[in-house]
């Protein structure tokens, strides 16, 4: 079952959060998962929203997403992710 990843980052030191996300595709395109959206000005609808950034991948499930999540390649780059944001991850199974 597919599964979809948000992330919303609130931005503490964006040089460490920059280093990130220049190797963070190197890394993710070696796994299943498809980035389906990367927005540093979402559009707030409804409600209240501290963020900076909000990302949206997929995994084909939630063992291909834990995979890439816990790899060594990703945990090494995700130290500068981790150093240069406040990052909330939710993790939501598809429908079908």
């Amino acid at each position: 079952m597919t599964v979809y990843a948000i992330a919303q980052l609130r931005f503490t030191d964006r040089t460490a959060y920059d280093r990130y996300q220049l190797r963070f595709m190197d890394v993710f395109r070696r796994y299943q998962g498809t980035l389906l959206a990367a927005d540093e000005s979402p559009q707030l609808i409804e409600g209240q929203w501290d963020r900076d950034k909000v990302v949206l991948m997929s995994f084909p499930d939630e063992a291909a997403f834990r995979l890439w999540s816990e790899s060594p390649e990703y945990q090494e780059i995700s130290k500068d992710r981790r150093a240069g944001a406040e990052t909330v991850v939710l993790l939501a199974k598809g429908l079908a």
